[in-house]
């Protein structure tokens, strides 16, 4: 539990085994507090071997000791003297290993190197106890995003983000210890990308900029790491969905017409496009919305929509709040009227559904039917968990004067939004 059970700063409950004193949304903006290494030296600055910095991750990568080194002083701003003195070493030895003259095989100096300069001692070719703590500890983080990702497909997203922060934190504390070795990077940047996702679940609108900043690093690991192209297409289409659901549907587009670029295949391409139809159309761009819509139905002709955003049941969702928002609403209406042939690929689509036909319906003019399908997916928005599909709704009920459905809603929302997000302190 967190060292008062509650965020320091805004006073959510912190999940058990939470070391860190604030909740993932203020974490996102929290300043961080420079590592001190070494015994007694002067603190160096947050980014001793930062996570995001392509070269010095390049040079850990090679395993190289002089590159490491010349990479730690530019880092750090230290010059050669500097350096020898923080390893007790002189400085022409430093020098000589930086420019190759000397090749340090002893595995004592090079385990003294490591320690002091915070470097995972197995990329520098020896190894260390902790080596078999940090492979349990990646197979379980891999473990824990790929259960989050299920609980949150299944409806509990809450649960998801219960899991993921207390991860996230220990990633964290590994990552400003120095260990920049690939698979660290690798999975604190799959459960940054997973943590926003799931964040951007459970908040309500006025706090879905907390999943963007929490999207937005997991695409930085993921530009970082040359060699997995798959996650890094993937992280793009995450972060533009939640820049989109954020209010910000022009800089959605410009991600997610990179994801599209950068897909890795059929599925991958059709749900990046599936994502940019629903962001141009929030834009009111009515000619893109028609572009990018073709392109995705060429390709689902061609290799068939299959997969989790790749599939009819929410194409026709994303056409619905497209439709309606480039203004076609004859279009939007013959579509609506078109029997449903598949189901929803999880819970909280079954609510987005039901919120955007009840759109239809009153944008058609059938106020009474969206006012019984609105109240039905209020309550469900409660069950699930959904913040944000219960204010759409709430909207939807101002917009055609159900006031007696708005006030319903908004003090749903207010219970929905008064439960902890992380679950309450355990003792």
């Amino acid at each position: 539990m967190g060292p008062s059970g509650r965020c320091l700063a805004c006073g959510t409950p912190l999940a058990w085994g939470v070391a860190e004193p604030v909740c993932p949304g203020c974490s996102s903006t929290a300043a961080v507090a420079a590592p001190v290494l070494g015994g007694g030296e002067e603190p160096l600055t947050p980014s001793v071997w930062d996570r995001t910095d392509h070269a010095s991750y390049q040079a850990l990568r090679s395993g190289h000791l002089g590159a490491i080194l010349r990479a730690y002083r530019r880092i750090n701003s230290l010059s050669q003297e500097k350096l020898a003195a923080i390893l007790g070493y002189d400085k022409t030895y430093i020098s000589m290993i930086e420019t190759g003259r000397r090749e340090v095989h002893d595995v004592a100096t090079r385990r003294h190197i490591g320690k002091t300069l915070a470097i995972p001692s197995h990329l520098l070719g020896v190894t260390d106890p902790a080596d078999s703590e940090f492979v349990a500890m990646v197979a379980f983080a891999e473990s824990t995003i790929r259960l989050a990702g299920l609980a949150r497909s299944a409806g509990r997203a809450a649960e998801a983000v219960n899991e993921l922060w207390p991860l996230v934190a220990r990633l964290e504390a590994r990552a400003a210890e120095g260990h920049l070795e690939q698979a660290t990077l690798t999975v604190l940047g799959q459960a940054w990308v997973s943590l926003g996702v799931s964040l951007g679940t459970v908040l309500p609108d006025e706090r879905l900029w907390v999943a963007t900043r929490w999207t937005a690093k997991g695409l930085t690991a993921a530009r970082h790491l040359d060699c997995q192209p798959a996650f890094t297409a993937y992280a793009l289409q995450m972060h533009g969905n939640e820049l989109r659901k954020a209010g910000q549907a022009a800089r959605a587009v410009n991600v997610l017409q990179q994801a599209v670029l950068t897909a890795t295949g059929d599925t991958e391409r059709g749900a990046a496009l599936a994502l940019l139809a629903r962001a141009v159309g929030q834009t009111g761009d009515a000619a893109l919305f028609t572009q990018v819509s073709a392109s995705y139905q060429r390709l689902a002709d061609v290799h068939g929509a299959d997969g989790p955003l790749f599939n009819a049941f929410i194409w026709r969702e994303i056409q619905l709040r497209g439709l309606l928002d480039i203004g076609d609403h004859a279009r939007a209406f013959r579509l609506a009227d078109d029997a449903v042939t598949c189901s929803a690929p999880a819970p909280q689509w079954q609510v987005i559904e039901c919120i955007t036909y009840a759109d239809v319906l009153a944008t058609a003019g059938d106020h009474a039917s969206a006012e019984a399908i609105l109240l039905e997916a209020v309550d469900l928005g409660r069950r699930y968990r959904l913040p944000h599909q219960i204010q759409r709704a709430a909207r939807i009920a101002q917009r055609v004067h159900h006031l007696d459905l708005a006030r319903y809603a908004g003090t749903t929302l207010a219970q929905v939004c008064a439960e902890p997000v992380l679950g309450p302190a355990t003792t």
